[in-house]
């Protein structure tokens, strides 16, 4: 299976950071990224599935209630106050 003559190139496209970020774990696993993906790609065919759970995450009850808000707000069900840059904003925060 890792005979060099059986190898084929895989070319894949990938966030330059997210790449880097990799780069760095692997290195610090003693892996490069080569060694890491074919690690992901044999668990993925000895169990015939993702090495690992896919789900969309469940916001929590805080952000549900933070985005509830922001609808009240963007429906004029809440009236806010807008500014027109930060300075403004602190402005109107400090004045006594």
């Amino acid at each position: 299976m890792n005979n060099i003559s059986n190898t084929t190139n895989l070319n894949i496209r990938v966030d330059s950071t997210l790449k880097q970020e990799a780069d760095m774990l692997f290195k610090d696993l003693g892996l490069n990224m080569t060694t890491a993906i074919n690690m992901f790609l044999v668990k993925s065919v000895k169990t015939a599935s993702i090495p690992f759970e896919i789900s969309e995450p469940k916001p929590s009850r805080k952000l549900n209630k933070a985005l509830a808000e922001a609808d009240k707000m963007i429906s004029d069900k809440i009236k806010t106050k807008t500014y027109n840059n930060v300075e403004e904003l602190f402005k109107d925060l400090n004045k006594d």
